[in-house]
């Protein structure tokens, strides 16, 4: 079969690879959808020498929606041939406190696999995972929002729960790509009055379909300050900064009312705080690294109860075979979010 690789400096390929075969607890789905999640762009980006040799380089893409192909020896998961699955896109021992709890991402007795980054990923006809990691997929629920709730809606999720109650909150939801977008319509129908800021005019314009409240244009303003003005003078009870660019973060952090919460997903941006300026502000900082398995079946739930529009962040649809074309856009980061379907 063929399967993309990242080779770095924005370019990618398509490799053969043989059929793969399900293993002890393992299983085989024929990939329906695989979603490009921004995170991918590291790797796109990367200098072609820090990439892996041919011989070591594994199949990309760690949003993967399926139907279950092939189960191998030993399987106990409940999971029958023919099973619609999103997968939760990391594996690790499965016997530690961390994986029995879904959280396999924080394996404490072994280096968890990452799919699509050391274990061949979904961008691809066919993948293998461990059988824990595949999940049913709600049947109201199409392949492309089961893959977008894999990493980036849930990424946005695993934040909203780590922020905790924030219904009738003003929530500041910081970027506006589809992590951001997913949390503003995530924080929306939790209750919560969300503040949209981004750079771009029609990513805030998109926001306001997806349920903000209000928008801030990055570009144009202060956005502390109009943050504060929107707020009455408060400032926001929570923020979750998606955009990974450190002056976002400088905002988030003074847009914060006093017991604010901030809730960092975005890679690539540093977050500094002057102790002596916020200390008597009483501000938590944390970050949220994407979500478990349990949270990832009850974030679909959730969008399933609420018939969110999950489908609406996806801008382009591609076939694999212009993986080059679609990674062209994507790095341009100008649109929605993009898909392969099979």
């Amino acid at each position: 079969m063929q399967g993309l690789v990242f080779d770095g400096d924005r370019r990618v390929s398509l490799r053969s690879f043989p059929d793969p075969k399900p293993g002890e607890g393992e299983i085989v789905i024929r990939v329906t959808a695989s979603g490009m999640c921004g995170s991918d762009l590291h790797y796109y980006r990367a200098p072609a020498d820090s990439t892996p040799d041919s011989a070591t380089a594994c199949i990309g893409g760690h949003e993967p929606a399926g139907v279950v192909e092939e189960l191998g020896p030993g399987t106990s998961s409940g999971l029958a041939i023919g099973d619609r699955v999103m997968i939760h896109h990391y594996a690790g021992c499965g016997q530690c406190g961390a994986c029995r709890s879904g959280w396999t991402q924080m394996c404490t007795t072994s280096a968890p696999l990452v799919y699509g980054k050391n274990a061949d990923g979904a961008h691809a006809p066919y993948m293998r995972v461990a059988a824990g990691s595949a999940l049913h997929l709600p049947d109201a629920l199409s392949p492309e929002a089961g893959a977008a709730i894999g990493c980036g809606t849930g990424t946005a999720w695993g934040a909203l729960e780590r922020l905790g109650d924030i219904g009738g909150a003003d929530v500041v939801v910081s970027g506006q790509g589809p992590v951001g977008l997913s949390a503003t319509m995530l924080a929306a129908a939790r209750g919560a009055r969300v503040i949209a800021v981004d750079l771009e005019p029609e990513r805030l314009a998109q926001s306001s379909r997806f349920g903000a409240a209000e928008t801030v244009d990055a570009g144009s303003v202060d956005v502390a300050a109009a943050i504060r003005e929107l707020t009455g003078g408060s400032g926001a009870s929570a923020v979750v900064e998606t955009s990974g660019a450190t002056a976002a973060a400088k905002s988030a952090v003074d847009a914060l009312a006093p017991w604010g919460r901030l809730c960092v997903v975005g890679l690539g941006g540093t977050v500094e705080l002057d102790v002596r300026r916020y200390l008597s502000r009483q501000l938590t900082v944390m970050t949220s690294w994407s979500l478990s398995s349990v949270q990832q079946l009850e974030c679909a739930a959730f969008i399933e109860r609420h018939k969110l529009p999950v489908d609406d962040l996806f801008s382009d649809r591609w076939s694999l075979d212009q993986a080059e074309e679609a990674y062209i856009k994507f790095d341009k980061q100008d649109a929605g979010k993009g898909v392969f379907v099979f």
